[in-house]
């Protein structure tokens, strides 16, 4: 039993393509696809792969996706989340980048982008895009120990599955103890030690971003064996077009 795991497909069908080629051809074993958010992106083909994605060809997995950044950003820009301006997206992107969302991600796509899930637990599984803070929060092999660690117990999970990085990477916490307390102005509360098991957290890399390269994860959840895969591309993809990383 095995899941794939993929994040960042950004509206590159080509890309999505290429990674459902090498499933079938490499990993036919495979009983999940997860697609943790950025499944849009300011590109012409993100309503055909939205249409690729909800209607599954013949023997395909139907993917099971929840919302990314780029998600989030499509519902501020049609007023369904918060009343402010896209500001964020603005700032990272600029106007347009902006106006190209708008074109490419129907105001009908973008409806059934509201109903996704924040996340999915399977398990002692969580897989979501940023964090359990929010959905722009980056988790990198360079973030603190203490903020991984916060992350994963915040849902009480072992093992964390993230994409907003795009990178991938395996981070494992040790098991052990940490000792917290509360000092106010006019008393001090007891510490208390809480006991840590071993918990990962996974960055399943990112699916469209590069051109002519994709990474996503494979994941056995009856071993926790993680395996990372990179497949290379061309514009009409097929199992010749694919190398094993």
């Amino acid at each position: 039993m095995k899941w794939a795991i993929l994040s960042g497909i950004e509206g590159n069908l080509a890309a999505y393509e290429a990674v459902i080629a090498d499933i079938k051809c490499k990993s036919p074993d495979v009983e999940a696809i997860y697609i943790l958010g950025d499944l849009v992106g300011p590109r012409p083909e993100s309503e055909q792969l939205v249409e690729r994605v909800r209607q599954p060809q013949s023997g395909e997995l139907e993917p099971l996706v929840c919302k990314g950044w780029w998600e989030e950003q499509c519902l501020i820009l049609h007023g369904l989340m918060g009343t402010g301006e896209p500001t964020e997206l603005i700032d990272k992107y600029g106007g347009e980048t902006v106006k190209s969302l708008w074109d490419y991600v129907s105001h009908e796509t973008v409806r059934w982008l509201s109903m996704m899930d924040f996340g999915f637990f399977e398990l002692d599984c969580l897989l979501i895009h940023g964090s359990t803070v929010s959905t722009s929060e980056e988790l990198t092999p360079d973030t603190p120990p203490i903020q991984m660690l916060d992350r994963l117990m915040r849902m009480q999970a072992n093992y964390l599955f993230c994409g907003r990085s795009g990178l991938i990477f395996q981070y494992e916490i040790q098991a052990g103890s940490i000792n917290t307390g509360v000092v106010t102005l006019d008393k001090q509360v007891s510490p208390q030690t809480v006991d840590v098991s071993p918990r990962q957290v996974i960055g399943v890399g990112n699916v469209g971003r590069t051109p002519d390269q994709a990474t996503y994860t494979l994941y056995n959840p009856g071993t926790n064996r993680v395996e990372f895969r990179t497949v290379f591309y061309a514009s009409h993809p097929s199992c010749k077009f694919i190398l094993p990383r």
